[in-house]
Parts: structure tokens; sequence; C-alpha cells
């Protein structure tokens, strides 16, 4: 049996989905207040029989800081998927996203020990990457520098990867895989999820970009790392380096709106002052913090061809990533209001 968490997830719930597709058993950890419903309607985009794999998944009500509830999970699992997170940028996220990030990945690999669980691959993301290589790319040895400023979510991230390599030292099978923004369907609004509304609700963005990648590659990849038992290692997933601006655009191109506006490195280091001396009192400008603001500016070329050269992989380009995607939004705006 595999077990899967963010089951519920822009990334969970098609790592579900290839699982059973290859005719595993999927056990799937959720909250008590998920929406199965959403996710079962979002199957239909990547399958023709999606009641039929939906119903087939175990699913189970987990918290992360009950380690008797873990262990429990684990009972009988041989494979652990672990893609829960919590992905944010705003200072108020940062209490969640070091429970979850980083205690909840602690209390599930103490769960994994003396288990049956035999194979762990964890969903990490590109914001741990720092040192570049002798071509000015970030790649698999960029190790995390804590000398620079990063946000909490980066730091969440890292400190969550520190306590897979303790668990791989102590004998356990891991892989850590490093995904860029991740393009999918469903979940609208929220984590990855956010990536359309926020290119249709904004008539401003940024200078800089980032990578992106299709949740169907990461979740193939994913896979077959652990089909291949390829462990003591981590592996970028990206696709293209896209700038925010072009793909802003693009999006809202499509959806018959303005071209968005680049902010000017001036405005946001006007927010980021706005911030150190009202911050307490408007919430949102909270948000222009010196690490975000780095990063919304800045555009980094990070390399997948690890990845390319071990599983001889050839990544969906973001551009039809997007068209697959958005339309499946369209069309879910046009089910209901989102």
């Amino acid at each position: 049996m595999v077990f899967v968490t963010g089951a519920t997830g822009i990334l969970g719930r098609i790592v579900a989905l290839e699982l059973l597709k290859k005719g595993e058993t999927v056990r799937a950890a959720k909250r008590p207040t998920s929406n199965l419903d959403e996710v079962k309607h979002s199957y239909q985009y990547f399958t023709d029989t999606p009641e039929e794999f939906f119903s087939q998944i175990e699913w189970v009500n987990v918290d992360f800081e009950d380690i008797n509830a873990l262990q429990n999970a684990l009972n009988g699992v041989s494979e652990v998927y672990h893609c829960a997170a919590k992905v944010g940028f705003n200072p108020k996220d940062n209490k969640e996203m070091y429970q979850t990030n980083v205690k909840g990945t602690e209390n599930l690999l103490f769960a994994c020990e003396n288990s049956s669980v035999k194979k762990f691959l964890h969903v990490s993301s590109i914001a741990v990457l720092d040192l570049y290589n002798e071509n000015g790319e970030l790649d698999e040895s960029s190790d995390f520098n804590p000398k620079d400023e990063h946000s909490a979510y980066s730091i969440s991230k890292h400190l969550g990867e520190m306590e897979v390599w303790r668990a791989s030292a102590e004998g356990l099978n891991t892989v850590i895989i490093n995904p860029g923004m991740i393009v999918g369907s469903g979940n609208w609004g929220k984590s990855s999820g956010e990536l359309f509304p926020t290119f249709e609700n904004n008539r401003f963005t940024f200078s800089g970009g980032t990578s992106y990648v299709d949740v169907r590659d990461v979740a193939k990849i994913a896979i077959q790392l652990m089909e291949k038992n390829i462990f003591g290692e981590r592996f970028i997933i990206i696709s293209e380096n896209k700038k925010y601006a072009d793909l802003a655009n693009y999006v809202r191109e499509k959806l018959g709106l303005k071209e968005a506006k680049i902010l000017s490195d001036s405005l946001l280091n006007l927010g980021r002052w706005l911030n150190i001396f009202f911050g307490w009192l408007i919430p949102p400008i909270r948000m222009a913090t010196k690490s975000n603001i780095d990063a919304v500016k800045a555009l980094n070329t990070i390399s997948n061809q690890r990845i390319k050269e071990v599983l001889k992989y050839q990544f969906i380009p973001v551009q039809e990533s997007i068209d697959f995607h958005l339309n499946n939004y369209i069309n879910d705006k046009k089910r209901k209001k989102i």
C-alpha cells in the first residue's frame, strides 16, 4: 500500500491518481474539512473514468501533530509520497508553515520508524536553492545558504529537507524532489492553484520570473524515481524558466483582459518602507518584505538537466501546460463562480 499526504492538494491528488492507474492501492491523507467532491471533479480532466479511480482511494483524516494517528495511517504502508505543505509569503502564515513543513515532516518520519515503510519521497521546492554553479545556474548542488535572507517558506522547506536527510542517514530510503511553480487544475485559489486567479485578478505583475512545471510531469517523475529505487539524492523538477509578465499577459489575453503593468523597483521599495512603518496597521502591505521583493525581481536560471539525464524525461512545454489547465479553469468558472 502507498500513502500520499497532501492528497487534496494540486499535486497530491495527481500523484494518487497516477498510482491508481498503475494498479497501486492508495491511502490518502486529508483534513476533516477537505472538499473531496472538488478533488473528484478535477479528475475528469485527467481520466475518462474519474469516479472509478476516485472510489478506489482510502481516505483517512490525519493530524500531523498526532504521532499515534500517523502510525495508524502507516499501518501496512510500504511507500510514502509526502506532498503535504503550506505555501505562503505572508508573515501571518509563518507559524503554520513551520508546523506543517517542518514539524509535520519530522513527525511523519518519526512515525515511519519501526513501521513497514521502505521508501519515502519528499516534495520540497526550488525555493531552497541558493548557490550558483560555474555556469551561473541553480542545480542540485546549489545548497541553501543560511547567510542569505530568505522567506519563511524557504526556511521551512529547507528545514523539512534536513529532517529527510536525517532519516536517510538513519537508513530510510528517501528521495527529494524540488519542483518549480506547479501548473495544475483544481484547488483554484489555494496554494499553487492560485496561479490563474492571481493573474486574472491582478492588473500588476513583476519584473522577475520563476520556473514552471506541469503537475502531470511532477507526479510521473516522482513515481518513476520510486519505481527505479533512486534514493539518497534530490532532483530539480522544472520545465522552463519564464518571466512573470510574459506568463501573466498570456493568461490575461486568453481571458480577454488588459495587459498587466510591471511594478517598478521604486514602487516595490516604497512598499517595503511602508511595511516597516505601517505594516502593523495595514495587513496587506506586510507582504512587502525584503525577501519577497528580492524574489519577484529575480529571474534565476534553473537547470533540469540532471532529471532529464537520469530518467530520459521530456517535459511538457510551459505554453502547452498553461493552455491545458487554463482551459480547465475557464470551464470550471463557467460551471460555477470560483
